[in-house]
Formats: structure tokens, C-alpha cells, sequence
């Protein structure tokens, strides 16, 4: 728990991610997504470079509901990694974290901007608007704040 100057305190939680494929921490090493929260504060999900929607499903009972998801997007792929597999998830894969999360407030990043990147924000819309989610999703301008 760090301390906060209003006397309260963030806690810092890591939860499973995987970054690619199965099996592909044997390349790639172990990966961490985290969940910040505390007394008074809304309940962060941060998904670091995973590309295992799945992982995150039990996140809701072990730590609570989360208000706000920060996903790393952009199906980044690197041709000579685990034969070009997505290493990050895909438009689909955010899609499906949000309904597995069930929070209200999903933004897509790191997604624009590498070369390596499969996908854009525009596939996270797009797969947000086919699945019914689209209310949830927050796209950040890149340089401006995002308040949710």
C-alpha cells in the first residue's frame, strides 16, 4: 500500500496476463497485469501486454468490481516471435476483457504509433459497436487528459 497525501492508500494488486500465445512466457517471460484501487477510489484494471482475455475473468470476485479498464491493445505481432502471433490483444480480445471485467469504463491504448502493431483503435470500435459495448468505450485523444 503506498500512502496518500489525504491519508489513505493505493493498493497495488498484480493479476495473471500472458503475453502472446500459450506457452509464450517460455520466450517471452512472465508478464503482470494489475488492479489499483483503495478507500474512496475507483478500481483501476491495467492489463499490461496480455493477449489472454481469459485470464482475467475471476479478476471481479478476487478483487471486486472494477470501475475503470485500461487496456493495451493493437494486436502488436513481430513476425520472428511465436510464428507472428499476436503478442497484444486484438479489437475482439478488448471487446471481450470489457464483458468479462463488466466495466463501465474501457480505454484502449497502446495501440497506434509501432510498426508492429496488427491492428488500430478503429478495431476496438469496431469490435465494441458489433458486440453491443461501444457506451463503455472511452477513446483517449493521444496528448490530451481523459477523465472518466
Amino acid at each position: 500500500m503506498l500512502p496518500r497525501p489525504d491519508g489513505g492508500a493505493l493498493r497495488v494488486s498484480g493479476v495473471p496476463a500472458r503475453h502472446g500465445p500459450e506457452g509464450a512466457e517460455r520466450v517471452l517471460g512472465d508478464v503482470t497485469g494489475f488492479v489499483l484501487d483503495g478507500d474512496g477510489l475507483p478500481r483501476v484494471y491495467l492489463s499490461g501486454d496480455n493477449a489472454a482475455p481469459g485470464l482475467v475473468a475471476d479478476v471481479p470476485e478476487r478483487l471486486g468490481p472494477v470501475d475503470v479498464a485500461i487496456v493495451h491493445a493493437g494486436a502488436a505481432r513481430v513476425p520472428t516471435i511465436l510464428d507472428g502471433a499476436a503478442l497484444t490483444l486484438g479489437g475482439a480480445g478488448v471487446a471481450e476483457v470489457a464483458r468479462l471485467l463488466r466495466a463501465p469504463v474501457v480505454v484502449p491504448v497502446h495501440a497506434e504509433g509501432w510498426a508492429h502493431f496488427s491492428e488500430s483503435v478503429a478495431d476496438v470500435e469496431r469490435a465494441f459497436a458489433a458486440t453491443g459495448l461501444s457506451g463503455v468505450l472511452r477513446v483517449p485523444t493521444p496528448g490530451v487528459p481523459l477523465v472518466v
